[in-house]
């Protein structure tokens, strides 16, 4: 059961690290469409476990987790900089398809209420 302050600090950990993410010169994270899909933070906010997927799919996203754990002590500096935590948490990077799975279920209804639009 998590509380308000993690489910908080989830949402501020998650607005920080898009924001880092943008400023990434990595050639696997740069000119990218990612977006950070969930947060989530253990109940101590000693670990994060933040879901990173892409716009162009599930290959993307782990190209880019592999560039994100490269850079995972920048991120963490910057969020701990930015956020003024006491500890800053852990991080790590999981890719996931949601973004690709949103777009096929919109596909999927588009196709059913326009069935002549082919």
């Amino acid at each position: 059961m998590s509380s308000y302050k993690s489910d908080r600090t989830a949402e501020d950990i998650k607005r920080e690290i898009m924001a880092v993410v943008r400023e990434l010169k990595d050639p696997r994270v740069a000119g990218k469409l990612l977006t950070v899909a969930r947060v989530e933070v253990s109940s101590d906010l000693t670990y994060a476990k933040v879901y990173i997927s892409a716009l162009e799919g599930i290959d993307t996203a782990r190209e880019a987790v592999k560039g994100l754990e490269c850079a995972c002590g920048y991120v963490r500096r910057e969020i701990g900089t930015r956020l003024r935590l006491r500890k800053t948490p852990e991080l790590k990077f999981v890719a996931d398809n949601s973004i690709e799975h949103g777009m096929e279920i919109v596909k999927r209804i588009d196709d059913v209420l326009n069935p002549d639009k082919d």
